[in-house]
């Protein structure tokens, strides 16, 4: 049973050939894992470097979205009250035009939000393409 026993040193015995194609003694063996980490270790720096990218310009324009969208709705309720307090003042019917012109800007402010995003077409392009006769 001895002589089934293999060589301490890791050499196959007989000058046999490893597995992989290269000799364990002459070092190939190591000179391709090495490659193998460089290159993996280089794949994944580009990985990284590349999600890093993706996600500053995702938060990015994740950010402008959210700006224009709350700015929409804010200019649309700033306009309202705008209106509402100026036919007020001119008619003297105090808290009613306010009141009125305040839910009408809310409603224009969300309007606007959907026609931004795409939920809601909008209306002077559906003009456009009923003239054109293409729908």
């Amino acid at each position: 049973m001895a002589d089934k026993l293999e060589p301490e040193d890791g050499a196959q015995p007989d000058g046999a050939e490893n597995p992989r194609g290269a000799s364990s003694g002459e070092g190939g063996l190591d000179a391709r894992l090495d490659q193998l980490n460089r290159s993996l270790t280089e794949h994944n720096e580009r990985e990284e470097a590349e999600q890093k990218r993706y996600s500053r310009s995702g938060d990015a324009s994740g950010y402008a979205a959210a700006m224009k969208l709350s700015s929409e709705l804010i200019a649309g309720v700033g306009v309202g009250a705008l209106i509402g307090w100026l036919l007020d003042k001119w008619l003297g019917i105090a808290p009613w035009g306010l009141a009125a012109f305040l839910l009408l800007g809310f409603v224009a402010g969300v309007l606007n939000m959907l026609r931004s995003v795409g939920k809601i077409a909008d209306p002077a392009e559906e003009f456009r393409r009923k003239d054109d006769g293409s729908q």
